[in-house]
């Protein structure tokens, strides 16, 4: 078979464009491979690092609307839950070990990075044995 032949049957059959395709794309897959393996590798610094445990600063910018702690003196807990004006932490929940008002306002004042008279003005409290 001449070679004109052959052009023209791959030509008909619309091979002559779907004969590179692979090799098109095994050079883009290897390419692509190569930069994220560059791009992963590299190495970087972090000037701020992210510390789970502190929550300070994000709590010093929560404005309380009320606080509902209950106390349950059988069980030796208090369950509080605290409102929020925070478009993310609309609700705030934690238990305290403690069942004294005294103690429970002053874990709640620490809890939340305000003061205790803010704290009596904003809490409400249901007890039970």
């Amino acid at each position: 078979m001449s070679l004109r032949r052959w052009w023209k049957s791959l030509h008909f059959l619309g091979l002559e464009f779907w004969l590179p395709l692979p090799i098109l794309g095994i050079f883009f897959w290897l390419s692509g491979n190569l930069l994220a393996e560059h791009l992963f590798n590299r190495p970087y610094s972090m000037k701020d690092k992210l510390q789970a445990d502190s929550l300070s600063e994000l709590q010093k910018s929560i404005y309380v609307m009320f606080i509902y702690a209950e106390v349950n003196k059988s069980a030796g807990i208090t369950k509080v839950t605290v409102k929020t004006t925070d478009s993310y932490r609309r609700n705030l929940f934690f238990e305290l070990p403690v069942t004294n008002i005294t103690q429970i306002e002053i874990a709640i004042a620490q809890k939340l990075g305000i003061s205790i008279e803010d704290i009596r003005n904003l809490a409400r409290y249901q007890i039970n044995d």
